[in-house]
């Protein structure tokens, strides 16, 4: 089989891996085990984000009375990691293949040195054959310290294991440019960097069991593809679906988003997915700003900050914003807050943020 990809990050939705009822479907997540298994035997390393946690634990266990939302989400993702692992490692030994556990949380992204330990311990396990399966970790991850959903998780994932491709599995086939449930909406085949922005097309319904949609799923595909990971958008419940994708058969229906060719480097991508985690804002003049978006390389100058709010240190994410509030980018500061307001507004041997550690909208 001529496969397109040599490393791939593969997203597993609750609403593929679990009945309507919330029970794990066991026949999908063996045919799931098995094509990646399929994959492995051809020299594909795979990164598995699965969901199913909490569906799975909420068949599992009957309150004797009502929780709140955040104690629900605790207690069934407790028990149903612990059966979704325990099911995934009982179906991998079949093909001979080791899997492991990694859970993760939406701070564990935030500092470099974070990011950078968990890099290295699924690098690692790739080395030694292993699969690394990744999940948030529910039971201590709450409110606002929570990813989006695993789509965001996923992208996250994908950047940072320097992946080819993103594959997302959903219950439906892709992006309509419409409402799937009417006559003549189609599957959107492609969508590039320089083609029109969709979003506006997209639904903005929520999944049965899953926190997210297929909003979700476009704004992380968009980012992702804009660092050069190629990223699909495909229907994890129809039959040797993985295979397919990779091999570029042309009668699957799906999204594929095609990878933008301008190259991206490693700290870079952890700064473009690291905006929530801003301490934060330097607002820039406008002559800052015009020379900011002009093309070629160009700093964060003190000269064109004309304030900065939050407290901040060396090396924490901050968000970069022009006189009328609009953010026009995210970067790693140079200094920290209190020495960055003595020198707002004068000419510095140091940026505040250089060109290297700086992202860019659009």
């Amino acid at each position: 089989m001529g496969l397109l990809f040599r490393r791939i990050a593969v997203k597993v939705g609750s609403n593929v891996l679990t009945r309507s009822d919330g029970t794990l479907n066991v026949t999908r997540m063996s045919a799931l085990v098995d094509q990646i298994a399929e994959l492995r035997r051809n020299g594909i390393a795979v990164v598995l984000v699965s969901s199913g946690a909490v569906a799975s634990g909420r068949s599992e266990i009957k309150p004797d009375r009502k929780l709140d939302a955040v104690s629900a989400r605790q207690l069934y993702s407790a028990v149903g990691q612990a059966k979704l692992i325990n099911r995934y490692y009982e179906l991998f030994r079949e093909h001979h293949i080791p899997c492991g556990q990694v859970l993760t949380m939406k701070e564990n992204f935030s500092s470099r040195h974070h990011y950078l330990n968990q890099k290295h311990c699924m690098e690692v396990m790739l080395e030694n054959g292993v699969i690394p399966i990744v999940n948030e970790n529910d039971t201590v991850s709450v409110t606002e310290l929570m990813f989006t959903d695993n789509d965001e998780l996923s992208g996250l994932i994908a950047a940072m294991m320097g992946m080819d491709a993103l594959i997302i599995l959903s219950n439906v086939d892709g992006i309509y440019d419409g409402d799937p449930s009417l006559p003549g909406s189609e599957v959107i085949r492609e969508i590039t960097d320089a083609g029109r922005d969709i979003s506006s097309c997209v639904l903005t319904g929520k999944s049965h069991f899953g926190r997210g949609g297929m909003l979700t799923k476009y704004g992380i595909a968009r980012k992702v593809a804009d660092e050069g990971i190629a990223v699909i958008i495909a229907n994890g419940t129809r039959d040797n679906i993985l295979p397919a994708l990779l091999a570029d058969d042309s009668s699957v229906v799906c999204t594929r988003f095609r990878p933008s060719s301008r190259p991206v480097s490693n700290i870079k991508k952890w700064i473009a997915h690291s905006e929530g985690f801003a301490k934060g804002e330097v607002f820039v003049n406008n002559g800052a700003r015009d020379a900011l978006l002009q093309p070629g390389a160009t700093s964060v100058l003190f000269v064109g900050v004309t304030r900065i709010e939050g407290d901040f240190e060396e090396d924490d994410i901050v968000k970069i914003l022009d006189e009328s509030g609009r953010q026009i980018g995210v970067g790693c500061a140079g200094y920290g807050s209190d020495e960055a307001r003595k020198r707002v507004g004068k000419r510095s041997d140091k940026p505040l943020v250089h060109y290297d550690y700086l992202c860019l909208e659009g």
